[in-house]
């Protein structure tokens, strides 16, 4: 029977849990924040929240962002933006990332946010979706870039932190523009550039062109996360070798997968190639996710974010139409148990 112990939820918590600091690992720096040089976890809405960035940073993800937050929502003092903004020390060190449009709605939430104490303040340059886009922020600005560099200004003077800005290739393949771009937001004082090697038009498919990512890393000189098509440890050391990027940021490649970013820093420490986790262990991991939300949020709430995350633990495992087609009813933490227990048992019946 899967069963999870409080005591292993909770050591989820404990930072002395994680691995002891590996000498052969480097690091780098962003203004005055040390990061190792594995992998980061990208800012995703609606996706890495609390319990998403704790058990990524328990896989061992060296900086973590947060979701998206308004500036006018923080401005105007909304309630589920202050809790956005909320930082745990487990999870340092970590960017708040806020979006927006006006430069002085900006400047004045980075002032907001400062009472946060962020070891980093990310702009989002590069979020594709209409909602924000039609809004003139997020990849809206690549065709702005005035008013994406006002926006960078704005945010620096009124913090004391690091400013970062995470970007996009260009709005589409017509208007690349990631180059003359970052050397703007360098030029208004950020100290890193994210680049999603994807233009708005693509969203998230087709390939990454991560020759981007070289040729900014080439024309700037400040910091530069590389960010695209990042699923295992031998892609992540090919995105530093191929982009000579500083630091390496994975997204989707963690959804249902947060044990990359171990495999990445076991890679990166001893040259191991962790294997995938088998079923039984990956059914646990996916349990335990769970757990937590619920433990965060309240069952009913939890396992209503549970959902989409359940969806991509069993991508690709076999007999697990079962907790899929579950999904969109899941309200109650023991019927995923039973779930899971059930793919587990037909895995086995088939060994």
């Amino acid at each position: 029977m899967l069963v999870l112990q409080k005591s292993a939820i909770m050591d989820l918590y404990d930072k002395n849990s994680q691995n002891g600091e590996a000498m052969a690992i480097e690091t780098i720096y962003i203004g005055n924040v040390k990061i190792e040089k594995t992998a980061a976890l990208a800012p995703m809405a609606s996706v890495a929240d609390r319990v998403y960035r704790t058990l990524c940073k328990r896989n061992g993800a060296s900086y973590l962002v947060s979701e998206m937050v308004s500036s006018k929502g923080l401005c105007y003092g909304d309630k589920k933006t202050d809790t956005l903004c909320s930082i745990t020390a487990y999870e340092r060190p970590m960017a708040i990332q806020l979006f927006g449009e006006d430069p002085e709605f900006m400047g004045r939430a980075a002032s907001l946010i400062s009472r946060f104490e962020p070891d980093i303040i990310d702009i989002n340059m590069g979020c594709p979706v209409p909602k924000v886009v039609n809004n003139q922020s997020g990849s809206a600005l690549m065709k702005d870039p005035d008013r994406a560099f006002k926006i960078a200004r704005a945010v620096v003077e009124n913090v004391s932190c690091p400013v970062t800005a995470k970007i996009r290739s260009g709005w589409d393949e017509d208007s690349i523009n990631a180059v003359p771009f970052a050397q703007g937001l360098e030029a208004a004082g950020v100290s890193a550039i994210a680049v999603h090697a994807r233009t708005r038009k693509q969203f998230y498919s087709g390939n990454a062109d991560w020759n981007i990512i070289r040729q900014v890393k080439k024309a700037v000189g400040c910091a530069v996360i590389g960010n695209g098509d990042v699923r295992t440890a031998l892609e992540c050391e090919k995105m530093y070798r191929e982009t000579g990027c500083d630091l390496v940021m994975i997204g989707r490649g963690s959804y249902g997968r947060p044990w990359v970013f171990e495999q990445v820093r076991r890679y990166f420490d001893t040259g191991e190639i962790i294997p995938e986790p088998t079923i039984e262990k990956r059914m646990e991991i996916m349990l335990l996710h769970a757990k937590m939300l619920c433990d965060e949020l309240g069952e009913e709430h939890g396992m209503r974010e549970a959902r989409k995350h359940v969806i991509w633990y069993v991508k690709g495992l076999p007999n697990s139409s079962a907790i899929r087609n579950s999904c969109s009813t899941l309200v109650k933490y023991d019927v995923l148990q039973s779930l899971a227990e059930d793919i587990v048992r037909k895995h086995r019946a088939n060994d």
